[in-house]
């Protein structure tokens, strides 16, 4: 029986919370399942494809079907993805650690640049799963067009990036709340404006084809 008011509407609360702590869960559990470093991208995928589901309209998703599709079939693909970018982290770390013994110098000279690549990259990791999974596209394609999303659309990047930051912030003061909400309510953070910024694009692309 259908129910409305006030009623209805706390059991669509409660749908979305059991929702989101299942996605949350097998998100972790998966994770686990590849001994967490060959576990976490596929997984993150995977959770991604459901969310990506979510912000499209398609509410009533088989969450473990989707999620559990897309993790077989993006197991490799995505730790590929996933060596490239611990690859990309590390070359950093290790700039960061080489200017923290360079002489001063060195250090006022690149520190700066340094910071400046640091936050692209990090910019570039809010747009690397929504696009994984709402376009057909190598790791490499992946990487490399993440980082034009960010200079077409620096104002959204920026916002999606203090809401993240925020998010992250508060999930620390209740760290038992990570087992319900914490991957989950950050990629649907992040994939609604992902996706608007990626249609503002591709409109944009028409267009220019229009008049070209």
């Amino acid at each position: 029986m259908e129910t409305s008011g006030f009623f209805g509407g706390l059991n669509s609360l409660f749908e979305w919370i059991t929702r989101l702590a299942f996605l949350n869960l097998l998100w972790i559990a998966f994770t686990a399942c590849g001994l967490v470093i060959f576990g976490f991208f596929p997984s993150t995928v995977a959770m991604f494809a459901v969310v990506r589901k979510w912000a499209l309209g398609d509410l009533h998703v088989p969450i473990f079907k989707t999620f559990w599709d897309s993790y077989k079939k993006e197991f490799m693909k995505s730790n590929i993805l996933g060596v490239l970018i611990g690859l990309i982290s590390f070359v950093l770390c290790l700039d960061y650690l080489y200017l923290r013994q360079a002489s001063d110098e060195i250090y006022q000279l690149f520190s700066v640049p340094l910071l400046i690549v640091i936050i692209l990259f990090i910019c570039m990791l809010l747009y690397i799963f929504p696009m994984y999974v709402h376009y057909e596209m190598k790791a490499v394609q992946i990487i490399k067009n993440s980082f034009f999303v960010i200079i077409m659309n620096p104002i959204s990047t920026f916002i999606m990036l203090i809401g993240t930051l925020g998010l992250i912030f508060l999930l620390t003061f209740a760290p038992p709340l990570t087992i319900v909400i914490s991957g989950n309510v950050i990629a649907l953070a992040i994939v609604k404006p992902a996706i608007n910024s990626f249609n503002k694009i591709n409109r944009k692309y028409k267009l220019m084809q229009q008049q070209a």
